[in-house]
């Protein structure tokens, strides 16, 4: 994978010849024009190596340095100061704070691309599996929202969800419909045919930097940001790319402070990966015997991947009047499972809601319906609080 080196430096014609240096040694360069800059770039980008100049005008090199080294993201990205300060007294402070490394103003391009190579032949190689860790601690939520088998609604319940919470919160909220090749959310939502998901998941894990991420959103007209899957069934073979969905939620947790994702039915692999980094699990199922049964298995599954299924919570979603529906406690009882809510069968309400191409929790919200998904959101809301 090709290393990104972060250039920060207030000097535009040094952030110009050492990022056209570093980009014809095959390196990828990402700059920063100011250390506030710098700072953001680090925590979100995760570079390999950040070439840091000490004199700024906002924030000096020293106190950049020090905040990477106290933020978890970035204590271990190596740091080569490269400064015109040439003292012995300069370059001490510099270790002190936490520099790897330090070069002084003008050196030679060769000598520059020594200092770089050593430090990166040195540092220890970030697995996706801390990259995961560390961005899950320190953003967004992540609620996944699956079902046993397909047909009974995840991609409604997600997105009434991720409605639910931008209403009670008026924070920043995207849902994800991680479905390549059988997108549904779109259509319903009057967004048109979008490849952003299946052009992130088709390239290299690298590739899904947060600016990617972040244009492939679409901001919908109830305030929510949705990354819709594409609708070409030859799609659905990008499912397999594991590391690369892992690295797309990562994105997706520097956007929104609430990040759902319609993550389907069945457990391909990606999504075994996904459920494992979610704060949250919900599992949608329909008051019959079979789906009842079908989830059941998944929840066996769930507890073989590790998952506390007291973060897990089930939503029987009764979607026609039937006497052939199971009534919610007997549901649960059959289930071994606590369910958290029974929606009430109101077909016309989510018609109105395609009509309108809006979730339903807009479309009528003094409905039954959408008073239970607020109340499903609020809980949620509280769940974040005491995290």
């Amino acid at each position: 994978m090709t290393e990104k080196v972060l250039v920060i430096d207030d000097d535009l014609d040094t952030l110009r010849l050492v990022g056209l240096m570093l980009q014809r040694q095959s390196y990828q360069v990402s700059a920063a024009s100011n250390g506030s800059q710098g700072l953001t770039k680090a925590f979100e980008e995760r570079p390999d190596l950040i070439l840091l100049d000490v004199m700024m005008p906002d924030m000096d090199g020293y106190e950049v340095a020090r905040r990477l080294r106290k933020n978890p993201a970035t204590a271990s990205i190596p740091i080569l100061m490269f400064t015109a300060k040439t003292q012995l007294d300069d370059k001490v402070a510099g270790f002190e704070v936490g520099a790897d490394d330090y070069l002084t103003k003008p050196t030679h391009p060769t000598e520059l691309l020594a200092h770089v190579k050593a430090l990166l032949s040195r540092a220890t190689p970030k697995s996706p599996e801390e990259m995961e860790t560390v961005l899950r601690e320190k953003n967004g939520y992540l609620i996944g929202v699956i079902s046993a088998r397909a047909g009974v609604g995840v991609s409604t319940v997600a997105v009434n969800l991720a409605a639910g919470l931008h209403t009670q919160s008026k924070a920043d909220v995207v849902v994800a419909e991680l479905t390549p090749g059988q997108g549904m959310m779109g259509m319903d939502l009057g967004i048109p045919p979008q490849t952003g998901l299946s052009d992130i998941l088709g390239g290299a894990v690298a590739g899904a930097t947060r600016e990617k991420v972040t244009a492939s959103l679409v901001e919908h007209k109830s305030g929510i940001k949705v990354l819709a899957a594409s609708e070409n069934p030859r799609d659905v073979d990008l499912v397999t790319k594991i590391d690369t969905f892992t690295m797309l939620v990562t994105r997706l947790t520097s956007i929104g402070q609430f990040i759902v994702l319609d993550l389907g039915s069945g457990l391909p692999s990606s999504t075994q990966k996904l459920l494992t980094l979610c704060a949250e699990q919900f599992v949608v199922m329909e008051g019959t015997a079979n789906s009842i049964h079908y989830t059941k298995i998944l929840l066996n599954e769930f507890k073989a991947l590790g998952l506390d299924l007291k973060n897990v919570s089930i939503i029987l979603n009764n979607r026609q009047r039937s006497e052939a529906q199971i009534p919610w406690k007997k549901a649960q009882e059959e289930l071994g499972h606590p369910i958290l809510t029974a929606l009430t069968p109101v077909p016309e309400l989510f018609l109105q809601a395609v009509r309108l191409q809006t979730p339903a929790v807009l479309a009528q919200p003094s409905n039954m319906v959408a008073q239970q998904f607020i109340k499903v959101a609020d809980r949620i809301l509280e769940r974040e609080k005491a995290r």
